[in-house]
């Protein structure tokens, strides 16, 4: 009798002990990687939540610089053991080959169960960043395969403080090509720096550069150019180059912008030392961090040409992906739904100055964040054009512009060695 009662009393143990595994293992813990060290703390403290509501836990690893982060996630795709999340740094075409490898799980259908209501809060430019569309160059199937967790734009500040010492008015910036070089010669006598960025990091040069080439000749030309139908030595491509030679010659570019990392740049914005700068929605996070007192506000890069609209780049600023070979993945897209719904991305919003993705969460933001969200009624960016440029001839073009600031060519000169390298790449490319 006493042998039965033990051995009753061990089933009933490892019954609970089994029930208790089963419930454990309900439970998964999703690993996300990301390289957002401005973010971190509000990450952490939103797993907290996250797991408080649902019992899921959620570790967010963080791994900076983005350079290090981009080499990590490359190595854990090639092993095969990349998280349950995580974020892709590089151009449409590195989307398209972690795609094309099985690596990332298109959540259309997640986007569209409940009559789209997921996909609907989203600003449809900071989705299409996500999205591949029908016939798309890449080969991928349509879809949208990332989330986006903010966004951004990039556009110019002016330090209104300087404005009002240079005798400008601080409420009313230059919204035109001349009226923006008109002020070079009032910086130059002040003996002030004027536009600061980081051009040294070439990618910021392209983008203003591709502001002005959608402003003098529209969308259909420069993709038009990228596909090989019009050569860079067009008059409309020279007049973009030119642009550059004037704003050195006018006095508005500050010294050694060439080779200035935007770390510099922001730091000399921050304290006072140049009059503008060019820089993405993320500087209001990092000029609030060197100096909570400084007095500025985004401007549109001022117009070229009244013949098109500005354009600037925008759209996700940062987006997740889920691993389409994780065990947890369902767990996985539960979570980034959490994540971007209304609540959390005001939070987010508020906690590291960073514009939501979320379009109903833009009721309580700083005014200058308020500024560059309405950018994006003029955001485009490559990752949504459906083509791409060689990376040699971007290469090409942005230290050709570089070459252009600093004296060493013409604008003729430049244009003429891009489009040698363009003819040379689409020949590579028809011979294959």
């Amino acid at each position: 009798m006493w042998c039965k009662k033990a051995l009753a009393a061990v089933l009933v143990l490892f019954s609970v002990l089994g029930c208790a595994a089963q419930k454990t293992d309900s439970k998964p813990t999703i690993s996300v990687w990301h390289w957002m060290t401005d973010r971190d703390p509000a990450f952490q403290e939103l797993a907290k939540k996250y797991e408080a509501l649902t019992g899921v836990k959620v570790n967010f690893e963080l791994y900076a610089p983005s350079d290090a982060y981009s080499q990590k996630i490359r190595a854990a795709a090639q092993g095969t053991n990349l998280p349950d999340v995580f974020g892709i740094l590089g151009e449409k075409r590195d989307f398209a080959s972690f795609i094309k490898a099985g690596h990332i799980l298109d959540l259309t259908s997640y986007m569209e169960a409940n009559d789209s209501a997921w996909k609907n809060s989203f600003f449809p430019k900071a989705l299409a960043v996500n999205e591949f569309a029908p016939q798309n160059s890449y080969g991928i199937n349509p879809g949208i395969y990332a989330v986006p967790i903010d966004i951004m734009t990039i556009q110019m500040v002016y330090n209104k403080k300087l404005f009002a010492q240079l005798g400008l008015n601080p409420n009313h910036p230059p919204k035109t090509l001349q009226e923006f070089l008109d002020t070079g010669a009032k910086i130059k006598a002040a003996g002030m720096q004027g536009l600061v960025s980081g051009w040294g990091e070439v990618w910021m040069i392209d983008c203003l550069a591709n502001n002005f080439a959608f402003n003098i000749m529209g969308k259909d030309k420069v993709l038009a150019t990228i596909k090989g139908e019009v050569p860079y030595t067009d008059p409309d491509w020279i007049r973009v180059l030119t642009i550059f030679k004037e704003m050195k010659e006018s006095g508005v570019l500050a010294q050694g912008l060439v080779t200035m990392i935007n770390k510099s740049a922001e730091q000399l914005f921050a304290n006072d030392k140049a009059v503008y700068a060019f820089n993405g929605s993320w500087c209001v996070n990092v000029y609030k961090g060197m100096n909570p007192s400084l007095e500025y506000s985004a401007m549109l890069p001022p117009a070229a040409s009244d013949k098109y609209p500005i354009a600037i780049w925008g759209g996700a600023g940062s987006s997740f992906m889920v691993n389409a070979r994780s065990k947890n993945k369902e767990e996985a897209v539960k979570f980034l739904v959490w994540l971007t719904g209304q609540d959390q991305q005001a939070y987010l919003a508020a906690a590291t100055n960073n514009l939501p993705a979320n379009r109903n969460s833009l009721s309580k933001i700083p005014e200058v964040l308020a500024q560059f969200a309405r950018g994006m009624d003029y955001a485009t960016h490559p990752n949504v054009w459906g083509v791409s440029e060689f990376s040699l001839v971007i290469e090409a073009w942005d230290r050709g512009i570089q070459s252009i600031i600093i004296g060493e060519k013409t604008p003729e000169q430049v244009a003429e060695e891009v489009q040698k390298i363009k003819e040379r790449e689409l020949a590579k490319k028809r011979a294959q």
